[in-house]
């Protein structure tokens, strides 16, 4: 009899290929960020740094915020040797009633093209320089007022006070470290249309005084910002005839002012006011020009500069390819930075619409190869902001921080 064989009871085994992916470990730390450093060596750090780069570094945590604007970061830039110039822009609206803009220079972290242009052979990579606002606090400034940066200080004389309808003494200080306003020690008279003129570390103010009874219908008063002491230039009354106070200047250690087709110079070490021959004060602009290395330069058609030996004005060369691009009757702000010159200029971002306008910047390197001839290169130049027409430029200056 056939038994079928009973199937006997095998247990198979298989090996299971590994898996692809990794298991996570349990034990395993969640992702942190970098440990933090202590302040002082960020401080150190920070300092090496230059200051267009410090809105970024801004944005990256509060503390890198609280760090960059405490007055500890810029004690040690001091200390380290590492401070240099910014520039600093103010704007104001045509509306007499409203408040100054101001803006700095800076660098924008994403330094891509703008919007809507395509890169090309001819076109180059934004080098992202851009105007950030920088809030400026109460008590308004005066209009018509005078102003000179001294180290990171920027200084404001007198002025016209809208709300009393009076000149002003009133001196103010912009510490452009902290962007905080002080009061300083007020002039010793009241006066309108000033400007303002630093020399060695003095700044020579004059400007139109209204009081009949007064020894000078422009006055000059000498202010020390090392000691905050006021004093009085001894020099003789000059005509009225003359017309008004039009610009001044240091012009190779001289006190330099124009008063209507009339120029004078006070010779600061012998107290002895001269005339200056007519051609310095013709076509000196009253806004658009600067003092560099004790070299006057001016705006006018072409970036000049005067030459005192042989009384002219002057070409700087080299600038043909940037001179088209302020375009025609165009008003330049020109700015002594660190040595350079810095131009500001604005052109419609629409002329049919005519609503905006985008503020221009460039940097312009300065090289003296004889007496007789200056050149510039362009080191970059870029549209840095845009605002509405009816802001006009106020001031342009650079500080040292």
């Amino acid at each position: 009899m056939y038994s079928p064989k009973r199937k006997r009871n095998t247990v198979t085994t298989t090996t299971k290929k590994p898996s692809l992916k990794k298991k996570k470990l349990s034990h395993s730390p969640p992702p942190t960020p970098i440990p933090s450093l202590p302040d002082d060596m960020l401080l150190s750090i920070f300092a090496r740094v230059s200051r267009v780069y410090y809105p970024i570094l801004s944005l990256v945590s509060k503390s890198f915020r609280s760090l960059i604007a405490s007055p500890e970061l810029y004690e040690t830039r001091s200390l380290l040797g590492r401070t240099e110039s910014c520039l600093y822009l103010c704007l104001q609206e045509r509306n007499p009633d409203s408040n100054p803009l101001w803006f700095t220079h800076c660098l924008k972290p994403d330094r891509t093209l703008t919007k809507g242009t395509r890169k090309t052979k001819k076109t180059k990579k934004s080098r992202g320089n851009i105007l950030i606002p920088i809030p400026v606090p109460n008590p308004p400034l005066a209009h018509w007022s005078g102003h000179a940066s001294v180290g990171s200080d920027i200084y404001f004389f007198g002025g016209y006070i809208e709300n009393e309808n009076v000149p002003s003494s009133r001196v103010l200080v912009l510490d452009c470290r902290s962007h905080t306003l002080r009061e300083a020690p007020s002039m010793k008279r009241e006066m309108l249309h000033t400007f303002a003129t630093v020399i060695d570390g003095k700044i020579y103010v004059a400007g139109g005084n209204q009081d009949e009874d007064t020894d000078s219908l422009y006055p000059i008063e000498i202010f020390d910002s090392k000691t905050q002491i006021w004093d009085h230039m001894p020099i003789p009354y000059w005509g009225q005839n003359w017309g008004g106070l039009s610009i001044s200047a240091c012009v190779e250690g001289k006190f330099c002012m124009v008063f209507g087709r009339m120029a004078m110079a006070y010779d600061l070490e012998e107290c002895r006011l001269d005339f200056v021959d007519c051609q310095m004060a013709r076509s000196w602009c009253w806004s658009c020009n600067c003092t560099i290395d004790n070299v006057l330069f001016r705006y006018g058609g072409a970036i000049r500069w005067y030459d005192t030996k042989q009384s002219l004005w002057k070409n700087v060369k080299g600038l043909k390819g940037l001179l088209p691009k302020f375009g025609k009757n165009v008003y330049v702000k020109l700015v002594d930075y660190g040595g350079k010159m810095a131009a500001f200029w604005a052109s419609l971002v629409s002329p049919r619409k005519g609503k905006y306008k985008t503020i221009w910047c460039a940097v312009i390197a300065l090289e003296r190869p004889n007496s007789e001839e200056i050149w510039g290169k362009v080191e970059w130049y870029e549209a840095v902001l845009t605002v509405p027409v009816s802001y006009e430029f106020e001031h342009a200056l650079a500080v040292i921080v």
